[in-house]
């Protein structure tokens, strides 16, 4: 090969690389107070830029099942739920939580790209 023909090849490979998915999940504490709002947020990027995403959200008990999180005081399941850039919603952690280690899962899916983010809670009050 030629230099040329080596660089050609090095621009075309460098190009088709892309940066996985980032996912953060924000939140005010890993302890929230049962009964109250306890707003949380979802960031999808890709490159630094906000991406399409699909989201879904579950919380897993000590036992390992898992129940799927309901947007705000809607009966709608967060599954496959589209997403760009920021999603924002609130739980409502229920009194029978309480004292209860649960882990709220986030699954991302940007593309055939699958990302999952875990975030460790135990309700109190």
């Amino acid at each position: 090969m030629t230099l040329n023909t080596t660089s050609a090849l090095l621009a075309l490979t460098g190009s088709m690389l892309v940066a996985a998915p980032r996912v953060v999940v924000t939140a005010p504490g890993h302890t929230p107070a049962v009964g109250t709002r306890w707003d949380y947020s979802v960031a999808v990027t890709e490159n630094g830029r906000p991406v399409a995403a699909r989201l879904t959200e579950q919380i897993v008990d000590p036992i390992g099942d898992e129940h799927p999180v309901q947007f705000g005081t809607t009966t709608k399941n967060i599954t496959n739920w589209p997403v760009k850039g920021t999603f924002r919603d609130f739980i409502v952690w229920p009194a029978d939580s309480r004292g209860i280690p649960l882990t709220f899962r986030v699954t991302v899916r940007v593309g055939a790209e699958r990302k999952t983010e875990s975030y460790v809670v135990t309700p109190r009050g």
